[in-house]
């Protein structure tokens, strides 16, 4: 029976995965900060699913943290799902220096090493893979959080060239709005945001592993999410940048200065 460990196991998509992959019979390896919520969350799946539920305390966003996960990591396991992640509001020079660091911290250098720890085993078993989960904002030009996803993408698609053939695949997944705690927890408004732009997190998994099950590289959740990406590819990056400078601006309440 195949391993899957996921981080960000216990809220929103992280938590999404988890209950799919147990539905199809997979044990888990699931990584959180909350003691607490993690045995909850384990005691569930297994009542649930009649799978293995092992559990990891680990804060990503510390050294000890990362060492214990990647240890973990490097133990073997057949799928891994980096998938903690937080946001907060602010511009770039608003955002106090340490949770800046803090964001690149959990979502570039957990996704490299743990990515570089479980790697090796699924080589050798030449079966398995990675499934990173970055988000559209990797596709905007606007601060910290926009920019870390994009190196998500940039690194899941170089990883993923520099393995083939091996029977092994990487996928970043890029979903839109997604319904959970995530924008609550990063006191965002997000009361302007269409309805038709929500996705369920179980939209979001299942897109996700059916793309990496085709080897599929950048995963879009929806056919409207795909559209927007396109469109925003086909804008020069300057004029997206100062789009979504712009649009910021109004939910910050902050006035954008006029080019000198």
């Amino acid at each position: 029976m195949s391993v899957a460990l996921v981080t960000g196991a216990t809220a929103g998509i992280g938590a999404a995965f988890a209950r799919r992959l147990a539905g199809d019979g997979t044990d888990l390896v699931l990584l959180a900060r909350d003691d607490a919520r993690l045995r909850s969350a384990a005691d569930e799946l297994r009542s649930a699913y009649g799978v293995s539920v092992e559990t990891v305390v680990a804060d990503l966003s510390t050294e000890e943290g990362l060492s214990v996960a990647e240890q973990r990591a490097a133990e073997g396991v057949d799928l891994l799902v980096n998938n903690a992640g937080f946001g907060h509001q602010g511009w770039f020079l608003d955002a106090p220096l340490d949770v800046e660091l803090k964001t690149m911290r959990v979502h570039c250098e957990a996704v490299l090493r743990l990515t570089h720890a479980a790697l090796p085993h699924m080589l050798r078993h030449g079966t398995g893979g990675v499934i990173n989960v970055a988000s559209i904002a990797a596709f905007v030009a606007r601060g910290t959080y926009g920019a870390s996803k994009a190196w998500v993408v940039s690194f899941s698609e170089s990883v993923a060239a520099e393995i083939v053939g091996s029977g092994v695949q990487v996928t970043a997944v890029c979903p839109g709005w997604v319904r959970t705690e995530f924008h609550h927890r990063a006191d965002l408004d997000v009361g302007d945001v269409p309805s038709y732009l929500w996705l369920e997190p179980e939209t979001v998994v299942d897109a996700a592993l059916r793309d990496f099950s085709r080897g599929v590289r950048v995963s879009v959740p929806t056919a409207r999410y795909k559209v927007i990406v396109g469109l925003n590819r086909a804008v020069p990056r300057r004029l997206a940048a100062a789009i979504s400078a712009r649009v910021g601006s109004r939910r910050a309440g902050r006035r954008v200065p006029a080019k000198p």
